[in-house]
This record gives C-alpha cells, structure tokens and sequence, in this order.
C-alpha cells in the first residue's frame, strides 16, 4: 500500500501584503501530479488545512477541487483533519457531500466518520470516535487509521475528559490510542496514526513552532507528546503543525512531520519542502519515501552593505520574496526606497542598519530586528519601558491576548 502524506497547506495566507494563492494553485498541481504518477492507495492531509477560521472563497474553492482532484474520481481515499488554523465546523461541514467523492474529514478528536461505500470499491469497514477502517480499491488489505485532529485543553476536556495536568494529556491520549489499536489493529491490515499535535521524541530539545504560527504550546494550547505515546501496533504517524519536514523518531514506528509545501515566513528561507510517500504493508514497519516540491517561491534573506550591492543582488534574484537588510551611513532616503523597491516586484520588508555611530548616538542598537517573534519584542519594549525583565505571568497574558487576536 502506498500512502502520501502531507500537511499545513493554509490556504488563503498571505505573507504581509503578498498574495501566496498563485503559488499554492501550482504546488496543489504538483501534488496531485506526484498522486496520480505514483499511483498512492490513500492521501493524509495532517491538519492546517486554511489559514484562518474564516478563509477566503478562493482559498475554500482550492481546497475542494483539490481534495476532489486527489481522490481520483472516488478510488482514492483523501482524509483530512482539522489544524489550529482550521474551524472544525467549518471543516466537517461539507461531509456528506465529501464521502460521495471519498473524501473524510475529521474536525475533533472525537468524531466518528459515517460509513459509506462507493461504486469504485472504497468503503468503511468499520467507524469508531477517532477510528476508521477502509478497504481501497485494488488493495487485499484494509487501511486503519487513529485520527486526532488539533484540540485545545478546552476541547480535549470536553472530547476527552481531560483535567489541568500536562502529564494527564499524555496518558489519556495514550490510553485513547492503545484501547483503538488493541481493538482494531492486528497485523492484517496497515496500521496508521495521523495527528496534529506537537510531538517528539522524550529526551529531544523542543523545535521551534513556525514563525506566525499559532502557536501549540501557549496557555489555553495542548502540550507536548511523546513517541513513547504511541501503540506498538502502529506502523506510520503522520503529523502536522511543525512546517519543516523532518522525523521526528524511528521507534516505535516511524513518526515524521511532512511540512508545508510553501515556505510561509523568512524564517524558512532556503528550505526545502516535500511531501512523503509511505511504503507499506501488514506487519512491516513502513518506508518512507521523501518528495521534493519545486513549485513556489523562495524566501530569500539579504543583508547588503550599501545601495549598490543590494540592487546587483536584487537584480540576480527576482523570482523570489525578499527581506532586506541594508547597511547604510545614513538613515534611508526617500529616494533610496524608490530605487530598492523599483529593482524588484517581490520585497516584503526593508531593514535599515545603520553603521554611522554620530547618527546612532543615544541609540542601544542598530535595528529593531522585526524577524524576530513577537514575545522577543515585547520582552525588548518591556525592558526599554520598564528597565526590568517581564515575569512569567505578564508573558503568559501577552502570549494568550496574541493567541486570541489571531483567532
């Protein structure tokens, strides 16, 4: 059986006043070229679907034709979840209509898929809350899959009975998974776990969350997860929310983030993006199979010691979204702004540095780094206003006002 796993699509986002539709358009071309010229049993779509709750009619008609492009006229499975971007209303409300193209959603942790059967041989063999059994077409084996789609503490208490205990996340959700999997996933068919959720390997240093990203682990978000967490019988989890593709450990199945096919902030300049192809069959820990995405544009960093230097650059690199760091004597003039922004259609921000120490003087840095998160900012401002440290309860309403805003 071959599965692809991707995730973190957030259709409708946009990157300060850059429009990114064009460039999602041509990488949803190309992973539904990799579908069909792999030919995949299945497609896993890890959450974070939109960008916002309430996503713009361009984005929701991208997502529909390709969710229905993928499921090659209902022979191929598409599940999707719902990330901390998406509304899971909005997400399971087209369901009816979905399954007749096979296509599944799931919004909460607790949902239950109503079984179906099409007439290209794809059905539910069995439906449970945060269960689905199919059988594919051309395929002797069913297909299990654990869906846990994004819940903040709020919806897990409210799916999950969850109480105020981080180690209780963990073990109710272990125990949710290990009663499923016990119950439905033999080595007879191919045993999958797909979520959004942070997750790493006990022991690791915590990644960074994406830049502009809501973030996970913030007051009123859910915790970190453990590999440990996950049942033994499971042979692939596939998993959203951190947008650099990477696994995230071997044992005791292969884990991997599949990332976002769009770099999203500068922060993930230069990165490459995929989507992963899964190798697998019953009873066999599973191959994964890394797909690079060539479409979109790059995101490009630049700091450039003067005017001139950064027009060459400027001029060498036009097929890309650029910040621009630009070392001067002076502050910028009006003039040297409509040069820099006349040399290129796509620069996002200009920062100024300024070298001359006469200009600076009174002034504690060059530049307010605008790249950096905006905790770090305000920490900065906090200091600058107060001359002291924010403590932790200050930070952790910052943090949740700015939570809530994005909302």
């Amino acid at each position: 059986m071959k599965i692809l796993h991707t995730s973190d699509w957030h259709l409708g986002k946009r990157l300060d006043d850059f429009s990114r539709m064009e460039e999602q358009k041509a990488v949803l071309q190309e992973i539904c070229e990799i579908a069909e010229r792999e030919n995949v049993d299945a497609v896993l779509v890890a959450g974070d679907l939109f960008d916002t709750f309430n996503p713009p009619t361009e984005a929701v008609d991208l997502f529909y034709k390709t969710l229905k492009r993928l499921t090659n006229n209902g022979r191929r499975p598409v599940i999707a979840i719902a990330g901390n971007h998406d509304s899971p209303d909005r997400i399971e409300a087209p369901d009816p209509l979905a399954r007749e193209c096979g296509i599944i959603f799931a919004g909460y942790p607790n949902s239950k898929v109503t079984p179906f059967e099409l007439d290209s041989g794809l059905r539910i063999l069995t439906s449970d809350e945060g269960y689905l059994e199919l059988q594919l077409p051309g395929t002797n084996s069913p297909l299990r899959i654990l869906l846990t789609p994004y819940a903040s503490e709020y919806r897990l208490k409210t799916c999950l009975g969850l109480e105020n205990s981080e180690e209780q996340l963990r073990t109710v959700l272990q125990q949710k998974w290990q009663t499923l999997a016990e119950k439905y996933c033999d080595n007879k068919g191919v045993n999958v776990l797909v979520n959004h959720l942070f997750m790493i390997k006990k022991g690791d240093v915590l990644p960074d969350e994406p830049e502009d990203e809501k973030p996970i682990l913030h007051v009123g978000g859910a915790q970190v997860i453990y590999t440990e967490n996950i049942p033994k019988q499971i042979q692939f989890t596939a998993l959203g929310h951190l947008h650099r593709m990477h696994k995230v450990d071997g044992e005791p199945c292969p884990a991997f983030y599949s990332g976002s096919p769009l770099s999203y902030s500068f922060a993930e300049a230069n990165q490459k993006k995929y989507v992963l192809l899964i190798d697998v069959e019953p009873g066999k820990q599973a191959e994964v199979i890394e797909t690079e995405l060539t479409k979109g544009k790059k995101l490009l960093r630049k700091r450039a010691e003067g005017l001139e230097e950064a027009l060459q650059w400027l001029a060498q690199n036009q097929d890309a979204l650029v910040e621009l760091t630009l070392v001067t004597e002076t502050y910028l003039t009006a003039l040297e702004r409509r040069q820099i922004n006349a040399a290129h259609p796509g620069i996002v921000a200009v920062i100024p540095e300024v070298a001359n120490d006469n200009i600076l003087a009174g002034s504690h840095q060059k530049q307010i780094d605008l790249s950096r998160s905006m905790e770090d900012l305000f920490r900065d401002y906090f200091r600058h206003e107060k001359g002291q440290e924010p403590n932790g309860e200050i930070m952790n309403l910052f943090t949740e006002i700015l939570a809530e805003d994005e909302q």
